[in-house]
């Protein structure tokens, strides 16, 4: 088994390919593995809080107020930017709720692990999305107050609930874990739990992309421009804060928080919505892990020219 995980956590990025392609493809996997969505992303931050660690999420949270400052732009003055400009212009339906939702959310368990793939440092992304996660609860609720898709203020106030409920529950499982089982785990553990957590993003994309395999076929014009809405979203927000930090003299976080700004995990979501609201959210979701997945190949070389130049730079200082 040991064996099994550790290929799974070196040939990550296959699992996640693979597991587009098969819920792409098969809409009976798609509809077996839909199901349990919900439970298996709760897992899957249970999995990123097991490895990180309680002294290591303290480790994280060092540099408290530059990582507060991203959080807080990212996950509540980006997202409430969006829902009052949303409701200036009049757009309603799916894509703008999406699109809030999107911006809303955390950094990604894995977006880390996308920092290393291209060559640059991942403890700033730690630390933000480590901090994005816990004050999610708290950053989300205004959000919810200006998406008047999501609901009315009960539905609101009980979505908030059960996800603070999800991410206290999660996390509290994994440390009581780490306390009494794995207190300092080997790297053979870590590799296994990277691996274990490999293959449950493998398996959660199947269900992910159910509605985009049963659209594609039937509408694909709108999958098309979910599509498009979805790669706009996370690659604008990647370049655009890479840029703007550069700019402004912080070029050894800026590639690291870009990475970290376009790549959120709005599937969390899908943990405390009630169905009537995600089901439609479905197809942008599904479509949204294709440009996260595919973020090392296609903006690696972007990433890596500034990494170079980063250590370039550390080199002449």
């Amino acid at each position: 088994m040991e064996k099994l995980l550790g290929f799974a956590a070196s040939h990550a990025r296959f699992f996640l390919i693979a597991g587009l392609l098969v819920g792409i493809a098969s809409p009976a996997a798609a509809h077996a593995a839909k199901p349990w969505i919900a439970e298996m992303i709760a897992a899957l931050l249970f999995l990123a809080a097991l490895r990180v660690g309680p002294k290591a999420l303290i480790g994280a949270l060092g540099d408290f107020r530059q990582s507060l400052v991203a959080t807080l732009a990212f996950q509540l003055l980006l997202p409430i930017g969006f829902a009052l400009f949303f409701l200036a212009i009049g757009w309603k339906g799916v894509l703008p709720t999406a699109l809030v939702l999107m911006a809303a959310a955390a950094p990604v368990s894995g977006s880390p692990h996308l920092a290393i793939m291209t060559g640059n440092d991942p403890a700033p992304v730690m630390r933000v999305m480590t901090l994005g996660t816990a004050l999610l609860p708290l950053t989300v609720l205004p959000v919810f107050w200006l998406t008047p898709a999501l609901g009315s203020a009960d539905v609101i106030l009980a979505a908030a609930g059960r996800l603070l409920g999800v991410i206290a529950l999660a996390v509290s499982a994994a440390f009581l874990l780490r306390r009494l089982a794995l207190s300092n785990p080997a790297p053979g553990a870590i590799r296994s739990i990277d691996g274990l957590s490999a293959i449950l993003m493998g398996v959660v994309v199947v269900g992910l992309m159910s509605a985009v395999g049963e659209t594609v076929l039937v509408d694909p014009a709108r999958v098309g421009l979910n599509l498009a809405v979805a790669f706009a979203a996370n690659f604008v927000l990647q370049i655009a804060v890479t840029a703007l930090l550069e700019r402004c003299g912080g070029k050894r976080i800026a590639a690291p928080l870009g990475i970290a700004a376009g790549n959120r995990n709005i599937g969390l979501f899908l943990t405390a919505l009630p169905a009537s609201v995600t089901d439609s959210l479905l197809l942008f979701i599904g479509c949204y892990q294709i440009p996260m997945y595919l973020t090392p190949l296609v903006l690696g070389p972007y990433y890596r020219r500034r990494a170079a130049a980063v250590a370039r730079s550390s080199a002449q200082g």
